[in-house]
């Protein structure tokens, strides 16, 4: 097993940083708001296929959350974590607090356009990826790593993340990992801790829904069609749902037909307490 390093301090960051270059010819970034799961696993195990050295960045970032949202009560278990990510291998776990990731006068924000403003996410939680950007490039600044591992649960995330990347010069590349799924198709994520044993007998439902459309419009169905059955079905099976959508897989603009360009099928709908993301190439 390697020897886990946690920082909590910049200095002390690249301290290990300095270290780690010079036993490692690349190093690999994966960044998580800890809670882990075995989806973040995969992403760990990703990192260390494509990178001598990886480092993993626990950090609840509250620039992304609004005023209503689940801040104060994000999924937290650091020891749990430390643990798993030991037994990973990982190198390096970069923990800071809020006052070290945004010191007292910290004033600078990125501001987003391209994928970050298609009408999904952003429709409904406009703060979020100006939030991502500016946390996402402070630790490509912080970590300086040759590769990034983020999952393709958050799509758009993770367009957005690659367009940031893109536009700023920054020398790293960006992996994408596959989504990781429980048995019955569920999407990993912290956030399911949130769900009820009813919920989370449903909550399979969007993934089912998800292929369903996919295969509709495989077989020619029109997309406005089959989405709008989509639509229909994740609500009688109790979500308030927030879109179900055919996007273009790379720029995430709508499209009318599968002529269009490579699609993915993106979804949010809520039951309960609990907000689900989830998604399908075509």
């Amino acid at each position: 097993m390697v020897q886990l390093h946690t920082l909590r301090t910049v200095s002390a960051l690249r301290r290990a940083i300095a270290q780690l270059r010079k036993r490692s010819r690349s190093v690999a970034l994966v960044p998580t708001m800890g809670a882990l799961h075995e989806g973040h696993l995969s992403l760990v195990r990703l990192a260390r296929r494509r990178a001598r050295g990886v480092i993993v960045s626990i950090f609840v970032n509250p620039a992304q959350f609004a005023p209503d949202e689940d801040f104060a009560t994000y999924p937290r278990s650091l020891d749990a974590d430390l643990a798993a990510l030991a037994q990973a291998g990982v190198d390096l776990v970069w923990t800071p607090s809020v006052e070290v990731m945004y010191p007292k006068g910290f004033a600078t924000r990125i501001g987003l356009g391209g994928p970050a403003k298609v009408g999904l996410e952003d429709a409904f939680r406009p703060h979020f990826f100006d939030g991502v950007a500016t946390v996402v490039a402070k630790l490509m600044i912080q970590c300086a790593p040759d590769i990034a591992v983020f999952g393709e649960k958050d799509f758009q995330q993770l367009k957005v993340v690659s367009r940031l990347v893109s536009d700023l010069d920054l020398p790293v590349t960006i992996a994408a990992a596959p989504i990781a799924r429980e048995t019955n198709g569920l999407a990993m994520s912290s956030r399911n801790a949130y769900l009820s044993s009813e919920e989370r007998a449903a909550a399979p439902t969007l993934y089912r829904v998800l292929l369903a459309c996919a295969d509709r419009i495989a077989r020619g169905e029109p997309i406005v069609a089959a989405m709008a059955e989509g639509r229909a079905e994740i609500e009688r099976a109790g979500f308030r749902l927030d879109y179900l959508e055919a996007r273009h897989a790379e720029t995430l603009e709508r499209v009318e037909s599968t002529g269009d360009g490579p699609l993915r099928l993106l979804v949010a709908a809520r039951m309960g307490r609990t907000r689900l993301i989830d998604n399908v190439p075509l």
